[in-house]
């Protein structure tokens, strides 16, 4: 007996039993998990993944959802990655840069001591080589990245004493990102820690760190670091234009339709829009909120940006001679920066700083 003919005398419950279904079975709704990096509480950071999957759900009319878990859920918050290359979850929503000690190449497709702002991000992996290789990159470890937020420019962290020389980073227990600025900040005399998130304040209560650094004044605000660290410092120069990433299991992603593909392009840089747009909306009024809570924040001293610059070109020095992978996408990140910097000298920044002077 042949499928039509099993189909006309059985109907769908005999065609069920038979094995056998009509095409509109072979179409099977998706259901994806996304493991983050941060937690619930951050809905700046963390909420990127949440308009992802809202997006991705109302794109597919509800055929494919993708479920989003919290850092720790499902894995640590650092472990994502494993999660992904090892196909535990589909996908997952993080900063590359966390991954640095695998390779040091992963930080170049977040962000850099002394890198891109976040325009310069955007241009370099859209219209320029940084996507086509971060991703050759990213293949080795089974996975293909999709651009998921931007923070812009971050603060400089938190200190419970001034830094008015590079002297005052010398044994200064500090909390930061990830191991390219950990490095950096070693040369500079401070101990590095890696912590996420949600584990900070706990750590800057104790008194087991000295200094953190997170985004920026609406996330730190809600984190409570102005509680225990009156000092806070601009900018954060390891972080001119953080990208955060989006990793994808290259057999999920392969195994997804056309139309699909296209609905994970489409809400992924709907994700990454809002956030950086949502960043620059709320950090005003946070910190006003924290200046009139008695925070003082004061700039970096030139001689400590100097300092820290110097530090930077050192490690990068230093990586290029350990990662072919590193020295290759660096390579082609610092050419595209020469131009962005170039170009940004003479519209954005000028125009920037004449309007941070007038009154409005």
């Amino acid at each position: 007996m042949d499928r039509r003919s099993i189909i006309k005398h059985a109907g769908i419950a005999g065609v069920l039993a038979a094995g056998v279904a009509p095409a509109v079975h072979a179409q099977a709704a998706i259901r994806w998990r996304l493991a983050s990096s941060f937690p619930k509480s951050l809905d700046t950071i963390y909420g990127g993944a949440e308009v992802f999957s809202k997006a991705v759900k109302a794109m597919s009319g509800g055929k494919f959802e993708i479920s989003v878990h919290s850092g720790g859920e499902l894995m640590p918050p650092f472990g994502v990655l494993d999660g992904v290359q090892n196909a535990t979850v589909e996908m997952a929503h993080t900063v590359p840069y966390y991954f640095y000690g695998k390779n040091p190449a992963f930080a170049l497709g977040s962000a850099i001591p002394f890198g891109f702002n976040a325009r310069q991000m955007n241009a370099w992996m859209m219209h320029g080589n940084g996507r086509k290789l971060m991703n050759e990159f990213y293949a080795n470890f089974n996975a293909i990245s999709f651009a998921g937020g931007n923070t812009g420019t971050q603060m400089g962290g938190w200190y419970r004493k001034e830094i008015k020389a590079p002297a005052d980073f010398k044994g200064l227990k500090m909390r930061l990102g990830g191991g390219l600025v950990g490095e950096v900040m070693q040369k500079m005399g401070a101990v590095p820690q890696s912590i996420p998130g949600g584990e900070i304040y706990q750590s800057l209560e104790k008194g087991t760190l000295d200094a953190c650094e997170w985004v920026g004044p609406y996330d730190d605000q809600k984190l409570g670091f102005n509680k225990v660290a009156p000092f806070y410092y601009y900018p954060g120069w390891w972080e001119g234009g953080p990208e955060v990433d989006f990793f994808i299991n290259n057999k999920a992603y392969e195994s997804l339709s056309a139309d699909n593909k296209a609905i994970i392009d489409a809400a992924s840089a709907l994700a990454h829009n809002d956030m950086l747009a949502k960043y620059d909306a709320l950090n005003p009024q946070a910190l006003k909120q924290l200046v009139g809570a008695k925070t003082k924040v004061l700039p970096f001293p030139q001689a400590v940006l100097e300092a820290s610059f110097k530090a930077s070109m050192e490690v990068f020095a230093e990586n290029d001679a350990k990662s072919p992978e590193w020295k290759k996408i660096y390579a082609d990140m610092r050419n595209f920066q020469r131009d962005q910097i170039l170009w940004f000298r003479f519209a954005e920044s000028r125009f920037d700083t004449f309007m941070s002077t007038r009154k409005l």
